[in-house]
């Protein structure tokens, strides 16, 4: 049955430094597991096939950078849970070097020894604040990462001060003149930390498109919005087929749409940045 469950116990667990517990457990609807923090899904992860995207904003992810140019990718992470885009990476971009920086050692750890990362992955993890680390990061990739990924939570929500203009320029220094942003955005009824969102990244990256369930899109439930960003034309000509086609329908916004999307909404500064609104239980939809 290959490497189908966890290795040392069935549901490993880790205290976190910053509060709360993360455990990996089978997954109960499909193969693989998942990174559990405080009963919130985090992470989901087949180590038998590493392009295998369970939840439905992280395989709209993997749709963007599927549009990328071939060959292998520099790419950083900022929070990755288990891993599961520098994987997927790994697995459909041989060859490609990836720095993560995580907020938590205890998680990093607990998914490197029961998710071990495949023999010869070129994958860095870095333990820190990500807004720091960036900072921290090898001059080289300044200028040279053709992907750039926002997935950063604390608990349930992403930190303040890593929704903000300041940090949106921060990170845009990383990028390479045709290199993308995507970012991971959870919001509710009425988006309106998502519009101050997309508004933040369009005052950094004038190239800019949302990828969500047409029903979160619309502001009608809870949900995961994943915004991508560049300096260049996005690489969109074939997402809208692909996200229409499923496994998991999904709509993308562009040009004109962002435009409306964002009508009203002020961009996030240090200043007045807030934390990204507690999810509900029917955020990850299996």
């Amino acid at each position: 049955m290959g490497r189908m469950r966890a290795r040392d116990t069935e549901h490993p667990q880790a205290k976190l430094d910053h509060g709360g517990v993360a455990t990996i457990a089978p997954s109960e609807f499909t193969s693989g597991f998942e990174l559990i923090v405080d009963g919130t899904p985090q992470s989901h992860v087949d180590l038998d096939d590493p392009t295998h995207l369970h939840f439905e904003y992280i395989v709209r992810m993997g749709a963007v950078i599927d549009q990328l140019p071939a060959g292998p990718l520099t790419a950083v992470h900022l929070g990755a849970g288990a891993l599961t885009v520098p994987r997927y990476i790994d697995a459909t971009r041989p060859g490609s070097r990836q720095q993560v920086v995580e907020w938590e050692a205890p998680l990093a750890a607990l998914v490197r020894e029961h998710l071990p990362l495949p023999k010869g992955a070129s994958i860095r993890i870095r333990i820190g604040d990500a807004r720091e680390g960036v900072q921290k990061l090898p001059a080289a990739l300044t200028g040279a990462c053709d992907l750039v990924v926002s997935d950063v939570y604390s608990g349930a929500q992403t930190p303040a001060h890593l929704t903000s203009v300041e940090f949106y320029r921060e990170v845009s220094q990383m990028l390479s003149p045709g290199g993308v942003l995507l970012i991971n955005v959870a919001d509710g009824p009425g988006l309106a930390f998502a519009r101050r969102q997309v508004a933040t990244v369009a005052a950094v990256l004038p190239e800019v498109a949302v990828l969500a369930d047409t029903q979160v899109l619309k502001g009608r439930r809870f949900g995961n919005l994943v915004v991508a960003a560049s300096a260049s034309p996005l690489p969109t000509e074939w997402l809208p087929r692909l996200l229409a086609a499923g496994p998991h329908p999904a709509k993308i916004a562009q040009g004109a749409e962002v435009k409306t999307f964002v009508q009203g909404a002020h961009i996030v500064t240090d200043a007045d940045a807030v934390a990204s609104p507690r999810p509900d239980a029917s955020l990850f939809l299996r």
